[in-house]
């Protein structure tokens, strides 16, 4: 959520900086509600001193000649009528300040320098490439091609057991998908010093409030039914970031790099509004699995924290040797939340294009506003608010295909990149 100051201090300057993403900020609502809500402030406050000075009265009309009983009489019918008028203000306040609060739900964030201007992917600035794709010699095979005729993949089961963007993955083909999220946890853990977290894959409506899912983008989550009110969890950036809600870390709990969290969960998304795309495969499914990097650190850590998470992705291609390009979204393309991000797309052989493999952004303080997620500055002794970041480091689905795409064979087999074999038990192909 948006700081309601810097809102207040210049709307128009806010409403301006938004229409790059293509949001309308309507200025004259967001103004009337807060003149609303300044006016009920300050019926109440003013109420509250007559109050004040209607309670001192009693000893002034017994002085000027009323008995007790009269004066006490004349004070409570005036307290009386302060205190209906205070309780409709109060109520009048709150659900101003409520009609505020969620019309700043549905605001996203400002954008960082440096942005560029655009209105789709088509406008996203690539900012460097790595690897060469291979030339093959022989006719190219998708990755479903390349599954099913190996006996490991197997979307018709999938289909018959729960329905469309769903798989099932057998034997070798699902030991390398385990393989490549532990292969992700132990280089984050062991060399780039994340803190591996276990989560819920379950979460409430405010952890989806807070890291800006809701209210938004509902239409995009699994609602379970039931007695509470719970969805499954759309990415591990959810539990992971709420870690840090309603907290305020002393400056020693978050060291010298802030709290860098790395966690591997399934991720259920209802692919709204996707029909027709990216139906055939595991490129888009319903259920599917990531290996999240989560940061919280200080505000002056953000943007060279996004840099470092984004090459800690990165160094996840480079040891599979999978050739990708990082790009840098454009104004009409970065999520609702984010103030920058960097796309890693890795080659796919079978569609001649590089696809997102991975999303790295920096949210400024729009998270930890919704959750509170603060940090005791040590100059000060206040509590501020902390800088997020999250990343896919990467998303195991995605980087499977990757890998049955760019180390196929023209025998049909699959060759295991040399940084999984240690995972693999030494096997070389599939």
């Amino acid at each position: 959520m948006l700081d309601i100051k810097l809102v207040r201090k210049d709307p128009h300057a806010v409403a301006e900086q938004l229409a790059r993403r293509g949001f309308d900020f309507d200025t004259e609502r967001f103004l009337s509600l807060d003149a609303r809500r300044k006016e009920a402030d300050m019926g109440s406050q003013q109420l509250l001193a007559e109050r004040k000075s209607a309670s001192k009265q009693i000893g002034q009309l017994v002085g000027q000649g009323m008995s007790v009983e009269d004066a006490k009489a004349q004070v409570n019918e005036t307290l009386a009528r302060i205190a209906s008028d205070l309780d409709r203000l109060t109520e009048e306040a709150r659900a101003v300040q409520a009609e505020l609060d969620d019309f700043l739900a549905g605001v996203p964030n400002l954008l960082a320098p440096g942005v560029p201007d655009g209105a789709s992917e088509d406008d996203n600035l690539e900012q460097s490439r790595w690897g060469k794709p291979a030339d093959f010699d022989f006719p190219v095979r998708d990755h479903v091609d390349i599954g099913e005729a190996l006996g490991l993949l197997d979307g018709d089961t999938a289909a018959r057991m729960t329905g469309s963007r769903f798989t099932v993955l057998y034997a070798g083909l699902a030991r390398l998908h385990r393989a490549l999220a532990q292969f992700m946890l132990d280089l984050h853990t062991r060399e780039h010093g994340y803190r591996e977290v276990y989560v819920p894959y379950i979460v409430n409506a405010n952890a989806l409030y807070g890291t800006g899912q809701l209210p938004k983008f509902e239409e995009d989550l699994f609602r379970l039914q039931g007695e509470q009110d719970y969805f499954l969890i759309p990415t591990a950036e959810v539990p992971v970031t709420n870690i840090g809600r309603e907290r305020i870390f002393e400056a020693d709990e978050l060291g010298d790099a802030g709290l860098c969290m790395v966690s591997h969960t399934p991720c259920f998304r209802s692919e709204a509004g996707s029909y027709g795309r990216d139906t055939r495969g595991m490129i888009r499914q319903h259920q599917f699995e990531k290996v999240e990097l989560v940061q919280l650190v200080r505000p002056e850590q953000s943007e060279q924290a996004l840099e470092a998470l984004t090459g800690h992705a990165e160094a996840v291609l480079q040891r599979l040797e999978l050739p990708y390009r990082k790009v840098l979204l454009c104004a009409g393309d970065i999520g609702f939340s984010a103030r920058k991000t960097y796309d890693l797309e890795v080659w796919l052989p079978a569609q001649q294009t590089y696809r997102e493999i991975s999303s790295c952004s920096s949210f400024g303080d729009f998270q930890a506003r919704r959750l509170q997620a603060r940090w005791r500055n040590p100059e000060t002794g206040k509590p501020e608010l902390l800088h997020t970041l999250n990343g896919s480091g990467l998303a195991v689905g995605r980087t499977l295909v990757a890998i049955l795409e760019n180390y196929q064979q023209a025998d049909g087999s699959v060759r295991i990149p040399e940084a999984l074999r240690p995972w693999m038990g030494g096997a070389e192909t599939l």
